[in-house]
């Protein structure tokens, strides 16, 4: 039986989207938060393909927590690559 979690999808958009992989402080949050989430959820982080734009999915059981891991992400990607 699969289990439906909520999804957030966030867009940042940047200056440059190219190299944001490489960024420690971006890597290292990502990290921070898939080690929370665990097995009950995922983080999806990638550069749009045709928008200056890097894109945030979060997966998880609680919608709030959900917004608040994306937004601190998105906080961290603004700061690098905005």
């Amino acid at each position: 039986m699969m289990t439906k979690y909520p999804q957030i999808l966030l867009n940042v958009r940047v200056a440059d989207k190219h190299g944001w992989e490489e960024k420690e402080s971006i890597k290292n949050i990502i990290k921070k938060y898939q080690e929370e989430l665990g097995d009950n959820g995922q983080i999806l982080v990638r550069a749009s393909g045709t928008e200056p734009l890097i894109r945030i999915m979060a997966e998880g059981p609680q919608q709030e927590r959900l917004e608040e891991i994306a937004s601190a992400i998105a906080e961290v990607v603004n700061s690098e690559l905005g």
